[in-house]
């Protein structure tokens, strides 16, 4: 079982217009609710691959409520700690004409240091019975911060797959508690860490750094440029098509499940990456996040371009002999 953990989750109201301008008045065609928080994006798409996990996160007030039901609606299984703050919410509007997104994110949810001692102690025992652990999104508050590195400290105690996949001021306690993989988009580094990487050769360099703290495996993405991945000391290329972009919001969640899809089914280092790469795309092509079908990411997979950086993988014939 995959335990998801979302510190930071969202009710979605995604309002449907065939366009708007600033300062107008418009009614909007259809409009739905639906479950965020990059946690939750990821126990949706594993749903997609068949995959038992659990999300677990905090919620409270009227949106916490509404937030209920779209995982329910979902089919997602999930475990909560509930907070007196209300959970935060963002309206998205979707412009059918002009094939733009534009998000209005409401205020972070507060998490009293009560909440985050509750939410700990489920942690330890939820952890312990999970086969790897996805911790992603955002720290809502300074009360949360420390949350995901006591979740990797965890998962090392108890011999358990932790993903790390998070922003802000508590990454770089987060890298320093070494997860076992570790993904970021390169503009969330950049601002978390105060770190310059517009270089390909800084994109290595970073990845090697992470490599010797102890982190496995890493990867770096950056949109529709190139993406790079390391297993321990050898770095890859990941180059994916160009599309027309429908709705990108997820497509690292969809990745990272990918990775975990990869992980949990010993699936090779390079088809792994594939697979991962092939979901990121396929969500982006859709207005639904992170449901991407095994059909839809199958067309994209033959598109993804791999190729190996500096030090490369011996390849050795371990197939019996007669």
């Amino acid at each position: 079982m995959i335990l998801t953990v979302t510190l930071n989750p969202l009710l979605e109201r995604r309002m449907i217009f065939h366009s708007v301008t600033l300062g107008g008045e418009f009614r909007c065609r259809k409009e739905f609710f639906t479950a965020g928080g990059k946690g939750i994006n990821v126990s949706r798409q594993l749903n997609q691959f068949g995959m038992k996990n659990q999300a677990f996160t905090f919620l409270g007030g009227n949106n916490g409520k509404v937030l209920r039901h779209c995982l329910t609606d979902d089919q997602i299984e999930f475990s909560v700690v509930s907070s007196k703050s209300e959970t935060r919410s963002a309206d998205l509007i979707i412009e059918e004409d002009n094939k733009r997104l534009t998000t209005l994110f409401g205020t972070n949810s507060y998490v009293t240091s009560e909440e985050a001692s509750e939410f700990k102690n489920k942690l330890e025992k939820m952890i312990q019975n999970c086969s790897a652990v996805v911790l992603s999104g955002s720290s809502p508050c300074p009360e949360t911060d420390d949350i995901f590195p006591y979740a990797i400290q965890l998962a090392h105690q108890h011999d358990k797959t932790s993903i790390l996949d998070t922003y802000g001021l508590h990454l770089k306690n987060c890298i320093e508690a070494a997860p076992t993989i570790i993904h970021n988009n390169v503009t969330e580094l950049e601002k978390s860490l105060n770190i310059n990487l517009h270089s390909e050769e800084s994109k290595i360099d970073f990845l090697m750094q992470l490599y010797k703290k102890g982190i496995k495996l890493s990867f770096i993405t950056d949109g529709p440029g190139p993406a790079y991945a390391a297993k321990f000391d050898y770095i890859y290329k990941i180059e994916s098509p160009q599309i027309e972009v429908v709705d990108a919001t997820g497509s690292g969640d969809a990745f990272v499940a990918g990775i975990v899809y990869g992980m949990e089914n010993s699936t090779v280092f390079e088809e792994m990456i594939k697979s991962s790469s092939a979901l990121g795309v396929a969500n982006a092509t859709t207005q639904n996040t992170c449901a991407v079908s095994i059909e839809l990411m199958e067309q994209y997979l033959d598109k993804i371009t791999i190729s190996t950086i500096g030090k490369k993988m011996k390849l050795i014939d371990d197939s019996p002999s007669y």
